[in-house]
């Protein structure tokens, strides 16, 4: 069986890698490529060297999404993190009944799409708190700011929930019980056999919601759209704004050059995220 296995195994992965291959690698490089040209369509891209990446650095709009999009993700991983870890420790508890029923609802937000969320909120908060007439969202950058972040709070703090719960659970009862028998409180149980134990769980949730505060696109796009001028305009909707709003003929090169700087930047904050993560475990 294992020799019939290592003969024939490049027959089954083959599928995956041609996939692999012409969906990512192949316009992953061409988009590489496109970063240092000029072009309206891929065929007829003209070199400028970096250009782009000058200009793209150089655009004030992209830099005030930058610093906006590290607020907001900064503001949302921690209170995302902390509650969702607040309620999974809640749940956890013996002899709470209907846990499961709370469970799923916390986490039925996360099964509905971005932009659906971020037209139910925009509806909501301007209903709410705005008068007659006025949209909220689209007049005040702070009330855009915290709209983004109620919403992703709402969607994804059943999520990371669920995971917190899986990781609670792992955690053998023998150490609790060691724990209380040495007459520790449940706040020193907490934090000095619970949390060493979770930081496995700690890197994964701390892996998702950064990368995912740094990519969020549609909900920004349904609640605010960067309103008002720009001041709620993520990394991600800057750069498709860039593509599809502006003018020229050297914006779509700019764009793409946005693009890469982006995704060099986020592979490089999760890479850091999940070393310093990492490196409590093998501590532990």
């Amino acid at each position: 069986m294992v020799k019939e296995i290592k003969r024939w195994w490049p027959l089954f992965v083959l599928p995956t890698a041609l996939s692999f291959l012409l969906g990512f690698v192949i316009p992953f490089a061409q988009g590489l490529y496109l970063s240092f040209c000029e072009f309206i369509t891929v065929g007829n891209a003209k070199f400028v060297g970096i250009r782009n990446y000058v200009d793209a650095i150089a655009d004030t709009q992209f830099t005030s999404s930058f610093f906006f999009t590290v607020a907001f993700t900064i503001v949302s991983v921690v209170l995302i993190n902390v509650i969702a870890l607040a309620i999974a420790q809640a749940l956890t508890r013996k002899g709470l009944r209907g846990t499961n029923i709370f469970r799923t609802v916390f986490f039925m937000p996360n099964l509905i799409g971005g932009i659906i969320l971020g037209y139910i909120w925009q509806i909501l908060i301007n209903c709410l708190l705005a008068n007659a007439g006025q949209q909220l969202l689209a007049l005040d950058s702070n009330a855009g700011f915290w709209g983004l972040i109620v919403l992703t709070l709402w969607q994804q703090i059943g999520y990371m929930m669920i995971i917190y719960v899986a990781g609670l659970q792992s955690i053998p009862s023998d150490y609790i019980e060691a724990a209380k028998v040495d007459g520790a409180t449940a706040w020193q149980t907490f934090w000095k056999v619970k949390i060493p134990n979770l930081m496995p769980t700690i890197t994964i949730c701390l892996f998702l919601t950064l990368t995912n505060g740094f990519k969020l696109f549609d909900q920004n796009l349904a609640l605010t759209g960067g309103e008002p001028a720009h001041s709620t305009e993520m990394l991600a909707l800057n750069i498709y704004n860039t593509f599809y709003t502006r003018s020229g003929i050297k914006w779509m090169g700019i764009g793409q050059a946005k693009a890469v700087i982006f995704c060099i930047l986020v592979v490089v904050i999760a890479l850091v995220q999940l070393r310093a993560t990492q490196s409590k475990e093998v501590e532990q």
